[in-house]
């Protein structure tokens, strides 16, 4: 018979089994207008289940001994890294998250160093191990983008893992998905890097405590130079996952999956509009 931990542990891993299926049936991002007219959007997808069933979580984790990230926002705008490739010139300089026992937890860059030039932080499960981590763009002034991981150990919120720096100012990746792609147990981490240059998509590892390049593919893309949202996900239609992306050319709609450690993409339909993507994320292909 389990005990009163090992039940509530188990009620909140079927919750995030369900938010990982939600997931992957809708994560394409869309833009969230505000009162004030500033840039930021939110993701349809694991956070947006999260924030839902806040209060479910902290029920089953009220007394459990590991807390968990339930809300993440940043905060701090800052103007020193003018990059605007996210339709203005304001980023973020600090990071705050909420953990399933009330606490508030809070990330501070240093002041006219790096920001986190993103649209919000997203919820993922990095490690495996059924609980989310925030998952973030972080740029730093001279060397560009990074994807970093920030979680709970201890009870301390923590940068856990990053990808390195693209290498030059004003450089950007755009987040795509995270989920063990190949059924190895591990989680992987896709992003499009420099989707406006390179437009190369890159899956990392997460294994041993770090991040480890597994493949990567040229020719796609997620995001174009002023939108406010990511025109990518993630779907199962039944024969595993599969990354949803455009073409370079922003023509066509690319499903690309990850096996024996390769990516193989392939066509899935006609791309004039971000909707006819989210239609692919339901697995509605046309015949």
């Amino acid at each position: 018979m389990l005990s009163g931990a090992q039940a509530r542990r188990s009620l909140l891993r079927a919750w995030l089994r369900f938010m990982r299926r939600a997931e992957r049936a809708s994560c394409l991002w869309h833009a969230l207008s505000y009162g004030n007219g500033a840039r930021r959007s939110s993701v349809l997808g694991i956070r947006g289940v999260v924030l839902s069933l806040g209060l479910i979580l902290g029920i089953a984790a009220v007394a459990d001994a590991q807390p968990i990230l339930t809300d993440a926002q940043f905060k701090g705008p800052v103007t020193h890294y003018p990059h605007g490739v996210l339709g203005d010139r304001i980023e973020y300089s600090a990071m705050v998250l909420q953990d399933s026992r009330g606490r508030s937890h809070r990330i501070d860059l240093p002041v006219g160093g790096a920001v986190f030039e993103d649209l919000a932080p997203r919820l993922w499960d990095v490690t495996g191990d059924g609980l989310p981590e925030a998952v973030v763009v972080e740029s730093d002034p001279q060397a560009g983008a990074q994807l970093a991981i920030y979680g709970l150990r201890g009870g301390t919120l923590h940068k856990i893992a990053a990808t390195p720096h693209i290498g030059t100012r004003f450089r950007w990746l755009a987040p795509v998905a995270a989920v063990d792609l190949d059924g190895d147990g591990h989680i992987e981490i896709a992003y499009i890097d420099r989707p406006h240059l390179a437009k190369t998509l890159r899956v990392w590892r997460y294994q041993n405590g770090a991040l480890q390049e597994v493949a990567q593919q040229t020719g796609l893309t997620n995001h174009r130079i002023g939108e406010d949202f990511i025109t990518s996900g993630l779907r199962d239609c039944g024969a595993g996952p599969e990354l949803i992306t455009v073409d370079a050319d922003w023509t066509r709609i690319m499903a690309t999956s990850l096996v024996d450690g390769r990516l193989i993409s392939r066509d899935i339909g006609a791309f004039s509009h971000r909707d006819q993507l989210a239609t692919r994320l339901y697995c509605v292909d046309p015949a």
